[in-house]
């Protein structure tokens, strides 16, 4: 068939630029590109094609709910697929959370968990409705619309709309041991002083008007991956306790899996008051996300008798929720969280042992199916690379020639929330050891190459002359 209307009608980031690649289809962990390029993607596009992109099982089922029921509205009518799957996610959690809100995206999950943890403290018996600040963390990426650029901290994306923004959060340290941990400190006195950092927040604040805590479990794009230490989830939900705030748990990344269990907060020993998923939930074969609710808070609101002022034209999509059900069903009938662990440790070796000593590789970290590599211009220094090289782009736009095929999830600000590069390598569950093996070495390619060109760039090369 004919494409109709005007080439690149379809705005992306760029008003001039476009993605290169045109796909034709996906199999596996691979996708076809008009052009004749095979490429590996070890992204899982941004974590979201947890089941790769033919699985037969899922799409049979989104088609029996195509034909079946595509769409109700979601004030008037029940599904049963999103009973089902809202009743799926309440049982994963061994009914600690016991309240699911099924939306379309992780942005909008994050919007709903702040307007959610609001909405607990004005239905109280004695309402709280001062609690309308939240504390964030530096370094954190929560979603791209308004309310949840107010709590993320990834600044190119922010700043542009900084005078639309709503001024109702601060931030706390994340729990980055690359950049955060100082010299000689343990990681138990590491976690005490941030928890003291909260603490103090708190009170600078007013305790009284601290809604939430929101964190990710695991850090995701804009932070690379920062991987909380031992006791430091159960220390920060102390402190919200003290005070009687809430703990918000962001997992619309590195949930349902990707780091080696259904929910990443089970490796840390704390539920949290409200959670988000998204990305790994539907694998990409429909758009969902979803809001879960603690049980304790589940029963203040019965006891409040009173509604939450929130709706959706797209919450609870019956075709989303069908896909979602079934991706759900076949990482559960096919135990692919622990292939997710198994080969989750496997790459980590790899990466680990193929790049740690190549002399710009600050930091290689992450957990399950779920890792970032940093770059830094001097390893003691840890002085990032200047934006205006751009490096972490280059290292992508390299991935995807021919060649080298191999898609890698590349952002900036680790640093500063401007300057630092890494890329984030996190493949579909079903990723084999074999496939592991060729992934470590596109992606050893891609940098040693990318680097290798640097160094012949001038006045550029001027960051790397001597640092070897």
């Amino acid at each position: 068939m004919e494409s109709i209307g005007p080439k690149n009608s379809l705005l992306y980031k760029d008003f001039e630029s476009h993605p290169a690649a045109v796909v034709k289809y996906g199999r596996g962990i691979y996708l076809e590109t008009e052009d004749g390029r095979t490429i590996l993607d070890a992204t899982s596009g941004a974590a979201v094609a947890c089941l790769g992109y033919d699985n037969r099982e899922v799409q049979k089922a989104v088609a029996r709910q195509l034909k079946d029921l595509s769409y109700c509205h979601p004030g008037f009518y029940k599904a049963q697929v999103a009973e089902d799957l809202a009743g799926f996610l309440v049982d994963s959690t061994n009914g600690r959370m016991s309240k699911a809100i099924l939306c379309g995206s992780g942005s909008e999950a994050v919007e709903v968990a702040v307007k959610l943890a609001k909405t607990y403290f004005a239905h109280l018996s004695s309402p709280q409705p001062e609690r309308t600040h939240f504390i964030a963390r530096t370094g954190a990426w929560h979603g791209a619309t308004l309310g949840a650029l107010t709590l993320g901290d990834f600044r190119g994306r922010k700043d542009p709309f900084m005078d639309l923004i709503p001024q109702t959060a601060s931030r706390v340290s994340a729990c980055s041991t690359y950049r955060g941990l100082r010299k000689g400190e343990s990681e138990e006195a590491y976690v005490c002083r941030l928890a003291q950092e909260l603490d103090d927040e708190f009170q600078k604040i007013g305790p009284h008007k601290v809604c939430a805590f929101v964190a990710e479990t695991v850090g995701g794009s804009a932070s690379g991956c920062a991987t909380p230490v031992r006791g430091y989830f159960p220390a920060m939900k102390a402190v919200c306790a003290k005070y009687g705030a809430l703990l918000i748990l962001d997992e619309v990344m590195c949930g349902m899996g990707r780091t080696g269990t259904l929910h990443a907060w089970e490796q840390e020993s704390v539920v949290p008051d409200i959670q988000t998923v998204g990305k790994g939930l539907g694998s990409g074969y429909g758009a969902i996300s979803a809001v879960l609710v603690n049980a304790n808070l589940v029963d203040s609101f019965r006891a409040s008798g009173k509604a939450f002022a929130h709706g959706q034209t797209y919450m609870a999509h019956p075709l989303a929720a069908a896909a979602a059900l079934r991706v759900q069903q076949v990482i559960k009938e096919e135990n692919l969280v622990a292939n997710v662990s198994k080969m989750g440790s496997y790459l980590g070796q790899r990466l680990k042992s193929r790049l740690s000593s190549h002399p710009f590789v600050g930091d290689i970290r992450g957990r399950g199916l779920f890792w970032a590599v940093e770059f830094v211009v001097d390893k003691h220094s840890k002085k990032p690379f200047p934006t205006s090289l751009g490096l972490n782009s280059r290292m992508h736009s390299r991935g995807m020639k021919k060649g080298y095929e191999i898609a890698l999830f590349n952002a900036n600000g680790t640093y500063d929330g401007y300057a630092g590069d890494h890329f984030l390598v996190c493949p579909p569950y079903i990723v084999s050891e074999a496939e592991v093996d060729d992934i470590v070495e596109r992606v050893s390619r891609v940098i040693e190459d990318t680097f290798a060109e640097l160094v012949e760039l001038t006045p550029k090369s001027q960051y790397l002359n001597g640092v070897h």
